[in-house]
This record gives structure tokens, sequence and C-alpha cells, in this order.
């Protein structure tokens, strides 16, 4: 690696973005769909400066336990702080935490880079309604020692709805769909809303994801055996349901479903499917109708014909140079790299390595 990270400084040169780290993961054997991931959100810098800086406020304490978070956090701090502007970091400690954590990722078989995605980020949201919980419960009791004269107001008034916790994590990736559901026979329309931290799209052959968008808000009649109980009605009625996006995330991850279960097969197959997907993504089914432009700065990669073997590579973009991460070894890359990981065009082809978890970051100011 010695060599791979003296060339990949001599290829940046001057370019080398100031105060920028470029470390490749060591492999624990089948570790790569965790590398992958891991240096998808390294580069998601909104996410990586919140983890830094929430180990920054939580270094000191050194009085609490060890979970994922302070793991991944430990992880971060000590991959930006490195003298060196490239090499390799052996993710130790946070792989052994990952395994104690959860007996899905403990044997050393092929993982699924999403199931893992899912995981950590639901795993840090948990963390951190916790702590929030804890900290909240710690001022009230010491604002109640405080007002042991007098009532203690917590500044909610009676019966209004307290709204959750919303952590930094839900700040980055969190989303929220709408669920609307029309009955044909009094035509009222029925909005349900649902959180999301990604979306998992169905793939078509030679499609792009704007159309795999499309079709994830396109409008499904409920009838026969399916049809919808109308409040309004009092009774089960035919009725056109869609989903539609109402409140876009400022990171869209999006979650290729690349393996189907095949019933005559009696098992999962890779769909290698040309799916093209753009380096600029306009949003277009959302609530309100507004294009919503996203850049994508991160691919992750399946290579390999099946789902319970092959490996994880990903491609990241960092200060407008791509980059291609492939456990160890860093290289520098050209964008045109983006457009070898669509799919193939042909059912039986030879080409197994495609795209598979894709990260957007907004382009719109956020607030």
């Amino acid at each position: 690696m010695g060599a791979a990270s003296s060339r990949l400084e001599k290829a940046l040169g001057e370019q080398f973005p100031e105060g920028e780290r470029y470390f490749g993961l060591e492999n624990f054997g089948n570790t790569c769909y965790c590398n992958s991931v891991l240096q998808a959100l390294y580069f998601c810098v909104p996410f990586r400066e919140q983890l830094l800086e929430y180990y920054a406020n939580n270094k000191g304490t050194g009085d609490g336990e060890e979970n994922m978070l302070t793991c991944l956090a430990d992880l971060f701090s000590q991959i930006s702080s490195q003298k060196k502007k490239t090499g390799v970091i052996a993710p130790k400690r946070f792989i052994q935490r990952l395994k104690k954590q959860n007996e899905l990722f403990r044997s050393y078989m092929h993982q699924d880079a999403h199931e893992f995605l899912n995981f950590l980020l639901n795993e840090l949201v948990d963390i951190l309604e916790k702590e929030c919980k804890a900290a909240k419960e710690l001022a009230q009791n010491s604002s109640s020692n405080k007002n042991l004269n007098g009532p203690v107001n917590n500044g909610q008034a009676n019966g209004s709805h307290k709204e959750p916790d919303t952590t930094w994590v839900h700040k980055c990736f969190q989303g929220i769909l709408t669920n609307q559901t029309k009955c044909l026979r009094c035509e009222t329309v029925t909005d349900r809303d649902e959180t999301f931290l990604d979306l998992s799209l169905d793939i078509e052959q030679n499609s792009s994801i704007t159309s795999c968008l499309k079709n994830f808000s396109s409008t499904e009649t409920l009838n026969a055996e399916d049809k919808f109980f109308c409040d309004k009605c009092c009774s089960l009625q035919e009725a056109q349901k869609r989903m539609k996006i109402k409140k876009p995330p400022n990171i869209l991850v999006i979650h290729l479903k690349r393996f189907k279960y095949i019933e005559q097969l009696g098992r999962y197959k890779k769909l290698s499917y040309r799916v093209v997907f753009p380096l600029e993504l306009k949003l277009i089914n959302t609530v309100d109708n507004s294009d919503l432009e996203y850049s994508l700065f991160a691919v992750l990669v399946h290579v390999g014909s099946g789902p319970n073997h092959g490996h994880y590579i990903s491609l990241v973009k960092s200060h407008n140079h791509w980059l291609f991460f492939d456990d160890e070894n860093v290289e520098m890359t050209d964008e045109s790299m983006v457009q070898t990981f669509f799919g193939s065009a042909q059912e039986f082809s030879g080409n197994t390595d495609n795209g598979y978890i894709l990260f957007y970051e907004s382009l719109a100011k956020t607030s």
C-alpha cells in the first residue's frame, strides 16, 4: 500500500485537499461490506462533521460504555487526525464491536452492505436518542431539586403533542414519505406519513434511477381482495394508492434491489440489469412537485454473480476528485468510471460489477 499511497499523493500533487485524509481499511475476512459503507459515510461530509463533533464533546468524559457510536467516532477521528495524508487503518475495534452487537455479522461469510448500513444508522439513532433522553431526565431532576418549593414548568402546554427527538443522523438522512389513498366511491384522500433513511427501489432492465423513482410513485389500484377500508364510507372500497416524497432528505441514499427471490429456484438471484444513475439527479416525485437537485458523491458496487458471495468496493467523490476504495487500496479515478457500474444490457453477461447503493447530496441550501 505504501507505493499505492505515494502514487495517490503524486497523482493529486498540489491539488491534494488541505486537511483531507485518504486511507484504505484493512479487511478482517469478508469485511469488505463494512469497509465500503464506512468509506461512503466518511466522505458524507455533514455526517463526518457531526460525528467528529460528537467525539470532541465526549472524549473527555471517559465514563460512558463502548458502543457502535463511540467506536465509529473513534475510527473517524483516527483517520482524520493522521499525520500522513494516505495509508491504511485497521478498523479492528469497530469490527469487534459490530460482531459483539449483532450475531448476523459474526461469521466470516459474505454479508449484505445494505443490511449493514441499515443496522448501523438505526443503531446510531437508538444510542443518540437514549443519550438525549438521559440528558433531559438529568436536567429535569436537577431543576426539580432546585424548585422543591414551587411547581416545575417544563415549557410544555397541557395536552400538547410532544415531538420525538431528532438526532443529527435524522438531519442527514431522514426523509418523509406520504402514502396517499383515494377512495374511488367518495373520493376522500387519506394521507399516512412514514419516515425513511434510504429508499429501496425495484429495478428493471435498461432503466434509469428516474424511471425507478417514477415506478416507486406510480398509482396502484386496490380492488378485489386488496380493497381499502374507507373511514368515511365505513366499508371496504376500491381505491387508488400512491407513494410520494413529502420531505426529501439532505442526503438521499438509494438502494437498488439487485437481489430477487426466485420461487422456482428457491433462492435469491442477482439482477445485473443496466440501471443508469446520473451524476446530477432531479427528484421529481415530491408532494409539492418541486424539482429538487441532488449530486452523486458515493457509489457502493457489488462485484459477483450472487448474493452469498462476491466483493464490495466504493467510488467516492471528494473535493471534485473521484477515488476508488477497495479495502486497503485507494486510487485516483475518473468520473467516467462511474458509468462502468450501471450494469449489463444483456441478460447473460460477464459484467457483474454493479452499482448497489447510491449516495446523493442535496444541492439546495439546508436550513
